[in-house]
């Protein structure tokens, strides 16, 4: 995205000296993208400069989590920021010097980036301990599907890093850099994923009256499956049911014994989530019992929505418009029905979720995409959120 001149509004202007620093370790991190609890060259990078920097530094929560512990004066209070270190298995289709090195794996959500504006923050912070009690950085694995927050809480993460409040904070591409989306209650929704093996009588495709066809009755289950929403659940509140995958054969004349269908649930409310598990069961067995099939179905409540706490919401709100003015700080968008494990510490602690623009230019595609890219000239922007918070929760 070229080189940036000056600092974004509000950017504090010492980080920006760091802008070329913080650069390069987001690239080295894109780099070398580690999916779920594999994040060892990642966890390495991340200890070794809280190290560096003066860092009481903790490993091992949730397999491959990093924990930099920052005291100053005699403050009790105590909170938690969070940034996710995972890759995803991604093809990138990107050909700057950056890209990854490491076929199948991508930084295409941004977490090289979140790692990175962390980073600033501890540096920053590091130097300049203008704030009154403990900041825990909270580095974890396992965002992407494998519930890496819920690994680190399971191994006493808060029990061993106590926290009053914690933050979390996702690039968003298409919003413009230097702006923010902040709510109180729900940002994103829950997920769950499902699995349906239908079993038929496999015959020759040229005497399909032989057997009891699979592939037919997959069909209509997909079809089926979307009138849960559209149907089943009341107009005003929101559900997604997704079939993302159909599995069935293995040439052009043989019909199958069995079809696997897979795909994802999303929701808000547990009633929804739970509606919408039970009508799956129930057309599951009755595509089955019409086209002479048995069925298998596995169900799997995977996150939880991610719900801001109302004074933590309107604390984060202060502290962006302090930073980039009211103008550039939305709090009254759509909540997404993407899904974020944050929502597990969100349920152990009061806290807050926000969204900082990634921009519309180079690399400005959607998350989980081969062409995507952080971009680097927020970087210091979301370090210096990082960095007010602290000043504001811990007034020194």
């Amino acid at each position: 995205m070229g080189a940036i001149e000056k600092p974004l509004l509000g950017s504090i202007g010492e980080l920006h000296t760091f802008h070329d620093e913080l650069k390069a370790i987001r690239h080295d991190i894109h780099s070398h993208p580690e999916t779920a609890f594999e994040e060892q060259r990642t966890s390495d990078l991340v200890a070794a400069k809280l190290a560096e920097w003066g860092y009481d530094v903790h490993r091992g929560l949730g397999r491959t989590g990093v924990v930099g512990v920052l005291k100053s004066g005699s403050g009790k209070g105590a909170i938690g920021l969070r940034a996710d270190l995972d890759a995803l298995h991604i093809h990138e289709r990107n050909t700057f010097a950056h890209k990854s090195q490491h076929e199948g794996r991508m930084h295409a959500c941004g977490h090289d980036g979140h790692t990175t504006m962390l980073l600033g923050a501890a540096k920053y912070l590091a130097k300049h301990r203008d704030f009154n009690g403990t900041v825990n950085f909270i580095f974890q694995p396992a965002e992407e599907n494998e519930g890496g927050g819920r690994e680190m809480i399971k191994d006493g993460l808060f029990e061993k890093f106590p926290c009053d409040t914690v933050w979390g904070m996702h690039n968003w591409p298409g919003m413009p850099a230097g702006q923010f989306v902040v709510m109180p209650g729900p940002m994103m929704a829950g997920f769950d994923i499902f699995e349906i093996t239908l079993t038929g009588r496999g015959a020759h495709a040229a005497m399909p009256h032989n057997g009891w066809d699979p592939i037919v009755a997959g069909s209509a289950l997909v079809q089926a499956l979307q009138t849960i929403v559209s149907r089943n659940t009341h107009p005003v509140e929101a559900g997604v049911v997704s079939v993302t995958q159909f599995h069935g054969g293995d040439t052009w004349n043989v019909i199958p014994n069995e079809v696997v269908i897979r795909g994802t649930t999303r929701s808000f409310k547990p009633e929804v989530q739970a509606l919408i598990e039970r009508r799956i069961g129930e057309i599951c067995d009755g595509v089955a019992a019409t086209y002479g099939c048995t069925v298998k179905f596995w169900y799997d409540k995977r996150y939880p929505p991610t719900v801001n706490s109302a004074p933590e919401a309107a604390l984060a709100q202060a502290v962006l418009e302090d930073l980039v003015g009211a103008d550039n700080v939305k709090t009254n968008e759509t909540p997404t029905m993407g899904a974020e494990d944050f929502a597990f510490m969100l349920q152990a602690k009061p806290g807050c979720y926000i969204w900082i623009g990634n921009g519309s230019g180079e690399g400005g595609c959607m998350l989980h995409n081969p062409g995507y890219d952080f971009n680097d000239e927020i970087l210091t922007l979301g370090a210096s959120y990082w960095v007010k918070l602290v000043e504001r929760c811990l007034p020194g």
